[in-house]
């Protein structure tokens, strides 16, 4: 390709299928409304049923969406995910391994196997078993996208919560092991590494002075992340513009990793 080919039409998402786990809310909801803005179909599975309030708002796009209500933990759910996208839509272009949760005990005394285990289950278990069934779609079709959210804690060790730090890890490992794997078949694995953000998930943190400007010192922007600072990064991993980009972790964090 020559330079003067290039085009910002290789954003555009127009056409693809996108699938979002835990998309019905937090920084999921915003990469499903960052595909439809850019043109995609969204299929999103998510625990969280909310009566079809994401849906709507993602078909004022223009675009066509799906929902499954799963816990995709559970044995043969990701498998049963993928097929529901599949028989909706024909395909799945895109896969954001979104779903996530978090567990704190200050007290790394009383963090026990009741913590650590569900955590494992979503934050990694889970993404390696989404991707596993979407890559059986991606190989034939030679094409794809795979998108981990990561975390700035995927390099930190992070206090109170050891499961959460290690899934992290983990999941940037799961990463840089399917970009070598699935790069053969034109298809990019890349991860996303979001820093803190103003979610329902950090409410507490927020309201308390203290452990809020805690934060804020640590941050070089001097503001909380909103979701629409990930949206962007979004696009552009699972669009053709980044189709050399592969194994990367993609860091949007405000500068917390440089303090």
């Amino acid at each position: 390709m020559k330079i003067e080919d290039f085009s910002l039409d290789f954003f555009s998402l127009k056409g693809k299928t996108a699938l979002v786990t835990g998309g019905n809310s937090g920084l999921g909801q915003a990469f499903a409304m960052a595909f439809a803005k850019a043109g995609a179909n969204v299929f999103i599975a998510s625990y969280i049923d909310d009566n079809g309030e994401t849906q709507k708002m993602l078909e004022k796009q223009g675009v066509k969406t799906g929902f499954i209500k799963s816990d995709i933990t559970e044995a043969g759910a990701p498998a049963k995910v993928i097929d529901a996208c599949v028989k909706q839509f024909g395909t799945i272009d895109i896969l954001v391994n979104n779903a996530g949760m978090c567990i704190n005990e200050p007290d790394v005394t009383k963090f026990t196997r009741q913590q650590w285990d569900p955590m494992v289950a979503l934050n990694l278990t889970a993404a390696f078993e989404m991707s596993h069934e979407a890559a059986k779609v991606m190989i034939p079709q030679k094409s794809g996208k795979i998108i981990n959210i990561c975390s700035v804690f995927t390099y930190l060790g992070g206090q109170w919560s050891p499961a959460y730090s290690a899934t992290k890890h983990g999941i940037a490992g799961l990463t840089k092991a399917y970009c070598d794997e699935l790069a053969q078949f034109n298809i990019q694995v890349n991860g996303i590494a979001p820093g803190y953000y103003a979610t329902a998930l950090t409410v507490k943190t927020r309201a308390n002075p203290e452990s809020n400007q805690r934060v804020l010192n640590h941050i070089p922007a001097n503001r909380w992340g909103e979701t629409q600072d990930l949206m962007g990064a979004a696009v552009f991993l699972a669009s053709h513009a980044s189709n050399y980009v592969n194994g990367h972790i993609l860091t949007v964090d405000g500068g917390y990793l440089m303090r």
